[in-house]
């Protein structure tokens, strides 16, 4: 097997964890959502720490925070990731599933203007078609409900302000997670004592609810693991369009598995946003193939004597 097709196959197995994580945090919807969380930061840190001394790495964590400047950025991205954990958990457990999937197919489109507004990256104009259906989508939506989706949003521009922040990062994917948690874990350690302190807490009351909370660490470490090795060896194209499976089975798994109202709103809003990441994921793909045919060339023209 190729090494792009070992990276294909990663990222496909991190887009099915990250699309059917909603039945695992189902069978924790005893849980109050913060303390789901909560968890899910302490074991993630724990494996994550657990990987880069297997990696030999550990010595990179404290240099990923060590001036000011990379320790905000870590800070900020930290803060942005646990919004997005936090809404993602709480959506699944409050019957807002197929909310949550229409925020991660917008995703790509809100990264995109994010790219625009902080780093003045020109639209194109399939771009500009695209973030205006998405948009569209959202106001119809609010319009037919009269409530905007914030779950969705939410979603959508904290994980966009997670890759903005994490754009003027040097530092690597596991490292940088890696301090986000480490960060966040003092946080979510005090969190806890208190809440096993007043009794509150889950951790300890049975088997089946302890082993769950444990591994929410690890289903949020692993798919992060394969992500990060598919990124080395798979072009951005091919990671654009398998990312899609993600919010396609979170969908799948709101409308035929938790059996949420899915109503011709939706109907119509996904509709556009569907149209919409089409339109964009066929203009990528095309500026993906013509810059690998004038590097091609170009290589070649270099080569000729």
């Amino acid at each position: 097997m190729t090494e792009e097709a070992k990276g294909v196959f990663a990222m496909i197995g991190a887009c099915v964890v990250w699309g059917l994580s909603g039945v695992y945090y189902k069978l924790l919807d005893h849980v109050p959502p913060l303390e789901i969380l909560v968890h899910r930061t302490l074991w993630a840190f724990l494996f994550f720490l657990l990987v880069l001394a297997f990696q030999g790495r550990l010595r990179a964590l404290p240099r990923a925070i060590a001036t000011p400047r990379t320790f905000g950025i870590v800070a900020i991205a930290a803060l942005m990731i646990s919004i997005n954990w936090f809404v993602f958990i709480s959506s699944i457990l409050f019957g807002y599933a197929t909310e949550a999937s229409m925020g991660y197919y917008i995703f790509p489109l809100t990264a995109v203007l994010a790219g625009a507004l902080f780093y003045r990256e020109k639209l194109n104009r399939p771009q500009m078609i695209s973030v205006g259906l998405a948009t569209l989508a959202v106001v119809i939506l609010s319009v037919g409900l009269q409530v905007a989706p914030w779950v969705a949003l939410i979603l959508a521009f904290s994980f966009a302000a997670y890759g903005v922040v994490k754009k003027s990062l040097d530092t690597g994917p596991i490292v940088s997670v890696t301090a986000e948690v480490a960060l966040l874990s003092p946080f979510a350690a005090a969190w806890l004592v208190v809440i096993q302190l007043q009794g509150t807490g889950h951790f300890g009351a049975d088997f089946i609810t302890t082993g769950l909370l444990i591994f929410a660490g690890i289903i949020t470490s692993i798919p992060l693991i394969l992500f990060s090795y598919a990124t080395r060896r798979v072009s951005l194209a091919t990671i654009g369009l398998v990312q899609y499976l993600n919010p396609t089975l979170q969908f799948l798994v709101a409308t035929l598995i938790f059996r949420e109202v899915f109503t011709l709103w939706h109907a119509i809003a996904f509709g556009l946003i569907w149209t919409a990441l089409a339109i964009y994921t066929a203009s990528s793909w095309r500026r993906g193939r013509a810059a690998r045919k004038a590097s091609r060339a170009a290589s070649t023209s270099g080569t000729t004597v």
